[in-house]
């Protein structure tokens, strides 16, 4: 079993790294494997909506992007870990995100559908509510469960030495990791015994100004 930890920070070993493996250390705990992808300081191109994703299920400029599809595929969970800009996820994970769940396909078929996903936020001081609410509705759209921990996730600090004595922010890594392991396993239990997933519904597409 094994879980993506997605780094949206342009510092690959910065805070929100560090808020990363104390998840990650607790997933490995718990026997689930955890896999880090950084999207680094290179520019990520935003979504130009060209549509070609809907045939390749991919996307059309080749880099972080579909090496996270191509990563999903036989993923069991997922962890998406942003720094606060201007009270909300960093520039180069919302283009990310936004390409990455467009070019995934979010039917049941598809490489997200049903699988355990969760933000972190590291922040300075504050910001950090608004922009877990923004990366949570990625989850919401692709019907993937969200994980919740024992508070908001998230850390504070302006530097990885800050961010370690955050003793509560800490915790409350660990607290994710664990439950995501612990419904990544519940699924694995409920596959085993026979237990269906949900009926598919069929796309119902209803535009208001006709």
């Amino acid at each position: 079993m094994r879980v993506v930890l997605v780094n949206g920070s342009p510092h690959e070993h910065g805070c929100t790294r560090r808020a990363l493996d104390e998840v990650a250390s607790a997933l490995a705990a718990d026997g689930i494997e955890p896999e880090f992808l950084s999207i680094g300081a290179a520019p990520v191109r935003g979504c130009i909506a060209c549509g070609t994703c809907s045939t390749l299920g991919r996307c059309v400029f080749d880099d972080k992007v579909n090496e996270f599809l191509d990563s999903a595929l036989d993923a069991d969970g997922f962890v998406f870990g942003t720094p606060v800009h201007y009270a909300s996820a960093a520039g180069a994970i919302t283009s990310f995100l936004d390409r990455a769940f467009y070019a995934a396909d979010t039917s049941a078929s598809g490489p997200l559908y049903l699988k355990p996903a969760a933000a972190v936020a590291s922040a300075r001081r504050a910001g950090t509510v608004a922009t877990l609410d923004q990366i949570n509705r990625y989850f919401q759209l692709a019907q993937m469960p969200i994980v919740s921990s024992c508070y908001w996730n998230e850390v504070h600090g302006n530097t990885p030495d800050e961010v370690e004595q955050d003793l509560e922010g800490l915790r409350i890594m660990r607290v994710l990791g664990h439950n995501m392991a612990w419904l990544i396993k519940l699924r694995a239990a409920g596959e085993k015994d026979g237990v269906d997933l949900p009926p598919a519904e069929p796309p119902a597409r209803t535009n208001f100004i006709r």
